[in-house]
């Protein structure tokens, strides 16, 4: 099985599965880097060629420019998605020399002469240079240094100011899921309307929306900060039996067609209005097979169905993209780092 590509632009594809980098970054368990060099070659072999990371995922852009030099016929064949993220102290008086300062320090990481996707994210709106950060970054593009601008973690009024400056935006990078449908609405209009792409991450919840969870107790004491973050979704839409209730869902339609629970999630993640791809924080090659099987399957009305009857009785989350998250004296936002360029 083939992993299908997504045109965004005249130019520009991606594969529809997005290989994640945020658990290379060291707050997930210890990293290898000779093996996540090896494994990042098996998924480009498979298939999905496209990658994500930061400028804030500490290592992972090295990481990448150290795959691309260690195979660079496959290095050929990938599509790198970063993003710019100033730290929360350096909003009130970043420049556009600051900014240019941290698109060359990607392109160094990297080893590219080229960013192919800058996506743009921003801690603080009461900070108030958000779209004039938007308007250096495209002009960052304008001259050469970037392919494409994109953003990550907008709501969709802020997102609307900056497309109302002008801004050529790719993608949307969000957080959407089952149990996390925020983006709906709203944002996804907004998106379609103007020509832009969501790229879902916690599109499987940290591994929450999985087999692995089927029937467990309710998770205490959590380390992994996927974990720690998509656990508090849980609690929002609804808690453990809630969820436990959608993931007997899932498994039944899973079962009736030969697939996995992550299967029918990632699936159905996909089938949103307006999502190009769905960003996979896979730690290895141990499920390439299973993700590419996400494309083989059908799901009929009867399957939505029943899921949609548990997803009728969600709680929350509530609010526009990434607001609870914006809030640092709240449960979302207090698990945030916010100084990690350093």
């Amino acid at each position: 099985m083939v992993i299908p590509r997504i045109q965004l632009s005249p130019d520009y594809f991606i594969s529809r599965v997005i290989k994640g980098g945020w658990h290379l970054a060291g707050d997930h368990g210890e990293i290898d880097p000779g093996e996540a060099i090896a494994h990042m070659a098996r998924f480009v072999e498979a298939g999905i060629t496209t990658f994500d990371c930061a400028d804030i995922y500490t290592g992972v852009e090295e990481l990448i420019g150290a795959f691309r030099r260690a195979y660079p016929s496959l290095a050929r064949q990938i599509q790198i998605h970063t993003k710019y993220v100033p730290d929360l102290s350096a909003l009130q008086s970043l420049t556009p020399e600051d900014v240019a300062r941290g698109i060359d320090r990607s392109l160094r990481r990297l080893g590219v002469e080229r960013l192919d996707v800058v996506q743009f994210h921003w801690w603080d709106y009461a900070a108030p240079h958000y779209v004039e950060t938007a308007v250096e970054l495209d002009r960052l593009r304008a001259a050469g240094k970037i392919a494409h601008v994109s953003v990550t973690n907008f709501d969709t009024p802020r997102l609307n100011e900056i497309l109302a400056a002008g801004v050529r935006i790719l993608s949307h990078q969000v957080q959407y899921s089952l149990i996390d449908d925020r983006p709906a609405g709203a944002m996804a209009r907004l998106c379609a309307e103007n020509g832009l792409s969501l790229l879902c991450y916690g599109a499987l919840a940290g591994g929450f929306l999985s087999g692995r969870w089927l029937g467990a107790h309710e998770p205490a004491g959590l380390t992994n900060r996927s974990l720690i973050k998509y656990k508090l979704i849980i609690d929002d839409f609804g808690g453990w039996e809630l969820f436990q209730e959608l993931l007997r869902a899932l498994d039944l339609v899973a079962r009736r067609r030969g697939a996995t629970i992550a299967q029918v999630a990632a699936r159905l993640a996909l089938d949103k209005p307006a999502v190009a791809a769905v960003i996979i924080g896979a730690t290895s090659t141990a499920h390439l097979a299973e993700h590419a099987g996400i494309f083989a399957l059908e799901l009929s009305l009867e399957d939505r169905a029943g899921i949609d009857q548990v997803l009728s009785r969600r709680e929350g989350p509530a609010g526009d993209v990434y607001d609870l998250e914006r809030d640092r004296t709240g449960r979302h936002g207090a698990i945030m780092k916010y100084e990690l360029n350093g």
